[in-house]
Order: C-alpha cells, then structure tokens, then sequence
C-alpha cells in the first residue's frame, strides 16, 4: 500500500471522527434543493477531508458534494479527487449504521484510488488499481487508528447463479427487468457505497443500479471493485466515466450502470 493511499485512509478516519460525535446527538436535517437530506456531519466531515487533500496534494482539484452543491466546481480537464464524505446520509439519519466516507482519486475519466469507511461499524476498505485491494477494521477512529485484520481481497469465480447486491433505498422496475437475463441466487441488501464492496470481498457478484447517482457516490467504491478485479459499465457496456461536468442532466450525474465482478 502506498503512502499516499495511507494519507486518504488518515483523511477518511479523521474526517469519521468528527461523524460519530454528531452521530451520538439529537442533530438537525435539512433539506437540499434536490430534496435530498444533509445534516452537520456531511459539512464537517467535508471540511476536514478538504483541509487533508490540500496538505497531501495541493495541486489536485476536489469536486466534493456539499461544495458543489454550493456550486464550487473546479476544473477537471487532470486528475481530481471525488468526495462524499457522508453517503447514505438517509441511513445516517435512521441510524443504522450503513454510512460512508468515500474518497476517490480519478485519473483519464476513472478513478484509480479509493477509501470507504463505516464510521459506526469500523469497516475499511481502500483499493489502487495498480497495487490491490485491502479490508481491514478499525473499531473507534476517535481512540485510534490503527487497522486490524488487514488483508487482500479480491473478486470471486463466477458461477452459474449471481448473487446480486442492491440498495436498501431503491428499487427499480428496470433493475428487475435487467436480472431476468440471469440466474439468481442471494439477493442482499446494504446501504451506501458498500454494495461496492460487497463484489470486491467476494461476497456478491452483481449490482446493477437504474436510478439516479451521483460521482462522488459511486467513484471510491469503484475504484475498490477495480482493484479488486471488477469493473463498473453503463448498460450499452461502456465503461463508466467520470468528471461529466457538461452534460444535459446536473454535472457530475451519471447514468444507469451495472457494477460487476465477471
């Protein structure tokens, strides 16, 4: 693992620190312009992945999602950073645990670098497309840093039945239709990102999600899947982009994918 990959899992660490002491209060919600939810942890959690990604690469852009939703967004055209430094804020606020911190490196349109963690739970999982994928625990960030049960892990052999992994939140009509072309096996459900990791520790095959994301959810745990010998494509089979600044819908959506081990 490289040191700079070490430096995003302190920033996603550090970041949860400040995500479990509000996670323990009676916090407010508010409601963005896309009727999506936010509370205090998605702002302060931002703010102190910013102040890292600065220190560790100043030249860097960061296209994070509360900042953009205040409408800073940097150019581009190079490498950036994706931030959400609070997906499924919608389970934050049930409080059952199934949040994340995401960051992601993009490189040529696809992120090549990714952390998530679960702050409540203690899971980390951290992927470089040119080194490996990795799993570890951290059990309170607030007491220490330190990761146990750190190991590889990757993609499993496919099999005639897919185990597919799918959203707590959503459920579509399209999704449905699109696993008629499969035999299935398990379906699971998890909040977040870590349906992502999920397929990179082995543990499903499929997800294919027809509804509405946005980069900064989608980029770290793409990066982890990629690591860990997956890949994420759009329904025509093209791989996923990213860094869509101009584009009919909001810069930075994307379209349907399908996120796949085989």
């Amino acid at each position: 693992m490289t040191p700079f990959l070490k430096s995003l899992i302190e920033a996603a660490l550090c970041a949860s620190e400040t995500i479990l002491d509000i996670y323990e209060t009676d916090f407010d919600v508010e409601i963005k312009g896309d009727d999506s939810p936010v509370t205090q942890a998605d702002k302060a959690a931002e703010a102190v992945i910013l102040k890292h990604l600065a220190a560790l690469a100043p030249d860097i852009p960061v296209v994070a999602e509360e900042s953009a939703a205040e409408g800073n967004i940097p150019d581009v055209d190079g490498d950036f950073f994706l931030v959400d430094p609070l997906d499924g804020t919608k389970e934050f606020i049930k409080k059952n645990g199934e949040f994340t911190v995401n960051i992601a490196l993009i490189r040529d349109n696809v992120p090549v670098m990714g952390v998530i963690f679960t702050p409540a739970k203690g899971w980390l999982y951290a992927g470089d497309v040119e080194t490996g994928c990795w799993k570890g625990d951290v059990a309170d960030p607030r007491s220490s840093h330190t990761i146990e049960n750190w190991h590889e892990i990757k993609t499993r052999p496919t099999t005639n039945k897919v185990d597919v992994v799918g959203s707590r939140s959503h459920h579509t009509p399209e999704a449905e239709a699109y696993l008629k072309d499969f035999t299935v096996g398990e379906q699971k459900s998890i909040g977040s990102s870590l349906k992502f990791c999920l397929l990179a520790a082995g543990e499903a095959d499929l997800y294919p999600r027809f509804g509405r994301t946005m980069e900064w959810d989608t980029a770290a745990g793409d990066a982890i899947l990629s690591a860990a010998g997956g890949t994420v494509i759009t329904p025509d089979g093209e791989r996923l982009q990213y860094g869509k600044v101009v584009q009919d819908d909001a810069p930075f959506a994307n379209p349907f994918f399908i996120a796949k081990t085989f």
